[in-house]
């Protein structure tokens, strides 16, 4: 080995050497040298297709788990600059450190897959978000939200953008018709009040069919019993729910239910300029409805 070997290069030796040595154990799990490497390799190699090259910086947004090792190891082989930080930095200081340093990648748990695609507009320079490991949980209460589900053919929108713009524009619109006097909407997906979330949204298309998913937060989740049956890693804990909040937090009333569907129908007509009329699923609804479902249960 030359004595200026690099560390990706440090690895591949090591692991030629140690091929069914145990390289890591993680939960219970022995992950071999020879399993270790294959591993780096495949992201060194998914990286590369991205276009990630020599002293381009790619970000880590990772707790300790295995997928921090392969992606720190996988950025050296290609030669490019690894920036780790803290997983419990919050909006703001993430955009600060991938500006400040230029990430052009950023691979981080599924759980931030949302919190990035708000702020990515904010980050000129990132062009990937490579996600991996948990997810995120969204709680669905009948006594604590509410659930809005709109289909419509995709060509509505010009865009998925103008789609999620309008739908959030919308939903802030909402809720300030029930006193949440300081709901905002920036980026993709979430309507929070003082960096709290009040609603999340998704939108997804299936075939010619778009189908926007809306969870919006009448009254505090009771999340305690979920966390006293599932272990969460400290350091996660924090997005795997994100902080949220609810109309009856802020106002000290939670609206009735038909009140509130009356609201957002309103609203939604009179802002997309559309009638909507009471009454069952027409042909394409039920479809999109279903196959959306199906498409939930596969994952």
């Amino acid at each position: 080995m030359s004595e200026y070997a690099s560390i990706g290069q440090i690895l591949e030796e090591r692991a030629k050497k140690n091929q069914k040595k145990t390289a890591l154990f993680f939960e219970g799990k022995e992950i071999s040298y020879d399993q270790l490497n294959g591993n780096v390799n495949k992201l060194a190699n998914g990286l590369k297709s991205l276009g990630i090259a020599k002293g381009d910086r790619v970000a880590i947004m990772l707790p300790n788990i295995p997928e921090f090792v392969y992606s720190f190891f996988a950025i050296q082989k290609i030669s490019a600059v690894a920036v780790p930080f803290n997983t419990m930095y919050k909006g703001r200081e993430v955009t600060h450190i991938l500006n400040d340093s230029g990430a052009r990648a950023i691979i981080a748990l599924t759980n931030f897959g949302g919190l990035l695609n708000e702020i990515k507009p904010d980050v000129p320079a990132l062009e990937h978000i490579i996600l991996t490991g948990e997810r995120t949980l969204l709680f669905v209460q009948p006594e604590s939200t509410v659930s809005v589900q709109m289909v419509y053919e995709s060509s509505f929108f010009n865009s998925v953008d103008e789609a999620y713009n309008k739908v959030g524009e919308i939903l802030v619109e909402v809720f300030k018709k029930f006193g949440v006097d300081d709901a905002w909407y920036k980026h993709r997906g979430s309507v929070r009040v003082k960096g709290r979330k009040i609603a999340s949204f998704i939108v997804s298309s299936v075939e010619n069919l778009s189908i926007i998913n809306a969870i919006c937060f009448m009254s505090k989740l009771a999340t305690d019993e979920f966390f006293k049956v599932i272990w969460v890693p400290p350091e996660v804990k924090d997005k795997v729910i994100e902080p949220l909040t609810s109309v009856e937090e802020i106002t000290c009333n939670r609206p009735d239910n038909e009140e509130f569907k009356n609201v957002v129908t309103g609203l939604f007509g009179e802002m997309l300029g559309i009638e909507i009329e009471e009454g069952k699923l027409k042909r394409d609804e039920i479809f999109g409805y279903e196959k959306q479902r199906a498409l939930a249960f596969k994952a």
